[in-house]
């Protein structure tokens, strides 16, 4: 795995979701997007939502074959006693929604010390304003642009205040965190979340889907790249 970087805030970053994947051939798709920043590694339970998808065991394989570093999104119900395994596994961001964390600046804490960016999801009908003090403690916010748990479902707009709400505080506060989407980013998409204010973008069916991957990447970047500069 690549050293980890930290580009600043506002620099825009695509990171692939291998959930639309193929997941046969988990090394062979994650080496065709070698321009991504990040791999998206969603961790499902089948509790906290209704999919199963990866362990520890499967991300420790990719890390170890990734050129790319992972970004581990745990949309499990335990991620208090759970969260280091993916930390442990190589991921060099992991993510936990604050829906299914019981002490989130805890756990923001052991992540960061564990050697690992921290990151605190909310889904789509969760509000940023509760965890206004809590942004400091936080190296990246995920807002949630669909119901987590299924790849391919259709963005829903109604995120975008929020967004704009999160920018918002961000920047009041001086913090140096980075604010992902995740959920229906495509080109048609993009635009609308980096003028609200994201810099970092999940996208999976509409990489997986092109027929250069890599070359999808590119072009959700240099878009959202426009978009920000408006």
């Amino acid at each position: 795995m690549r050293p980890l970087d930290s580009p600043p805030v506002g620099h825009i970053q695509i990171t692939p979701s291998i959930l639309n994947a193929d997941f046969a051939r988990l090394g062979e798709e994650v080496a065709r997007i070698p321009s991504a920043d990040w791999v998206h590694v969603d961790v499902m339970d089948n509790h906290f939502v209704p999919n199963l998808t990866f362990g520890p065991t499967m991300v420790e394989a990719l890390a170890r074959s990734s050129s790319v570093p992972l970004d581990a999104h745990l949309m499990i119900e335990d991620a208090d006693r759970n969260a280091l395994e993916y930390v442990e596994a190589g991921c060099g961001s992991v993510t936990f929604h604050v829906e299914a964390a019981k002490a989130p600046v805890r756990l923001a804490r052991e992540i960061r010390a564990a050697g690992a960016r921290a990151s605190m999801a909310l889904k789509p009908a969760t509000p940023i304003e509760p965890y206004e003090d809590m942004l400091s403690e936080l190296d990246m916010v995920l807002i949630m642009t669909v119901e987590p748990g299924f790849g391919g479902q259709r963005f829903l707009d109604l995120c975008l205040p929020k967004i704009r709400r999160a920018r918002a505080l961000m920047d009041k506060h001086g913090v140096e965190t980075w604010l992902q989407v995740d959920g229906g980013v495509s080109l048609e998409t993009i635009e609308r979340c980096a003028e609200a204010g994201a810099d970092v973008f999940v996208a999976g069916s509409a990489v997986y889907s092109a027929a250069d991957p890599d070359k999808m990447v590119t072009a959700l970047r240099e878009t959202a790249t426009a978009a920000q500069q408006r």
